[in-house]
């Protein structure tokens, strides 16, 4: 058997690419080399041809596509001397945060809405044995406080304003590059805070440059953090299309959203961190954004489930929600190849999911008897 490199994280397989040094100490779980899925039933059952895959950020190891730029982040606090990070959260980055700070031996602070976090989430980050503040305010008000508490206490952010956070989670692009061959016609994004779309973007432009120089005015968000070197892919970048919920929208309001409000807890943010960013991402990728409501959002996560057996969190569906509505309505032609970010797993709110299911019939209650078991399955093939 030919010997194999063990894959050791993202910041190894692209460290020519990323500000890191040759002996920096690198914080991984073996993050990143996600699965790009090719969706095989979901367009005969919308009955359209196009080429559609599903990057499943759900298989990172703390559930969410976070743990791309959080090992980025705490990798570099720890190498600048900070004993201690902060971050305000929705819950995946309070997840994550809490991991890599535990992986690295520091101490990890979070701020969560009261409330408003899916249980699955905040499990982890009590565990991974973070300093958990609810507070009584939502996601934007925790932001607010985060970068006050930053001024006055010796702690780092790692929250997307941190650009090394932008750094991990561009090596999303890369990986798509890399398996596809090119970069999709149409990536499609939930957004939130707005760091993720922006970060695959300066990931493609990073990929199609042959020169090696910032040719985004996206990419100069980095702060000049960026170490191209060099890609074979040139001059092939997608369209970058970004859903959020519609309760949730300051996109498509124009303006900041002061009490948003979504099943899609991920999302659920008014007032987003990469506002300006995203704003050029849109207008340099010839892109655009749009809403999904919470019924689509939800119809979407279930068809995903049910027809290609992949589980994700309420907020990823939002990419694929909105993805199917425009290849419907033609806005996305037939014959496109289409990425859609699947953000973090379906494990993370499984409250949501199993209301879901109990609501349309899938778990029955029954007479443990082989009459009953039978009469169920019977039942349960007709149609089929």
């Amino acid at each position: 058997m030919p010997f194999r490199t063990r894959y050791t994280g993202l910041i190894d397989k692209y460290r020519d690419r990323l500000p890191v040094h040759d002996d920096t100490r690198i914080i991984s779980l073996g993050e990143g080399n996600t699965p790009l899925i090719r969706l095989n039933n979901i367009p005969r059952v919308i009955g359209k041809e196009v080429d559609i895959y599903v990057k499943f950020e759900g298989l990172n190891p703390t559930g969410s596509f976070k743990d791309r730029g959080m090992t980025m982040a705490v990798t570099r606090a720890v190498e600048e001397g900070s004993k201690a990070i902060i971050c305000a959260s929705t819950g995946n980055t309070s997840a994550a945060a809490a991991a890599y700070a535990a992986r690295a031996g520091i101490t990890a602070f979070v701020l969560i809405p009261e409330g408003k976090i899916a249980m699955g989430k905040l499990a982890q980050a009590m565990m991974h044995g973070a300093v958990v503040l609810q507070i009584r305010g939502n996601f934007d008000a925790g932001m607010r406080l985060v970068k006050e508490v930053a001024e006055a206490a010796p702690v780092t952010i790692v929250n997307s304003i941190n650009p090394y956070r932008l750094q991990g989670q561009k090596t999303a692009a890369f990986e798509i590059v890399e398996e596809l061959g090119r970069a999709p016609d149409y990536h499609c994004l939930p957004v939130g805070n707005a760091g993720n779309i922006t970060a695959h973007w300066i990931g493609y432009c990073e990929y199609s440059s042959g020169s090696g120089d910032h040719v985004t005015e996206a990419c100069t968000f980095c702060k000049g953090h960026c170490s191209y070197a060099g890609g074979a892919i040139v001059g092939n970048r997608p369209k970058m299309i970004g859903y959020q919920a519609a309760g949730s929208a300051p996109f498509m309001r124009g303006a900041m959203v002061d009490d948003p409000d979504t099943v899609a807890t991920a999302i659920r943010i008014g007032h987003p961190q990469s506002w300006d960013q995203a704003w050029k991402v849109r207008e340099e990728s010839g892109g655009w954004f749009d809403e999904c409501t919470d019924e689509e959002i939800l119809a979407a996560q279930k068809l995903l489930a049910q027809n290609e057996g992949v589980f994700c969190e309420p907020a990823s569906a939002a990419s694929l929600a909105g993805a199917l509505r425009d290849v419907k309505n033609g806005k996305i032609p037939e014959g496109s190849s289409i990425v859609c970010t699947l953000t973090g797993n379906g494990l993370k709110d499984p409250d949501t999911a199993i209301s879901q299911c109990r609501a349309d019939g899938t778990m029955l209650t029954i007479d443990a008897t082989l009459d009953a078991v039978r009469d169920a399955i019977l039942k349960g093939m007709e149609g089929n």
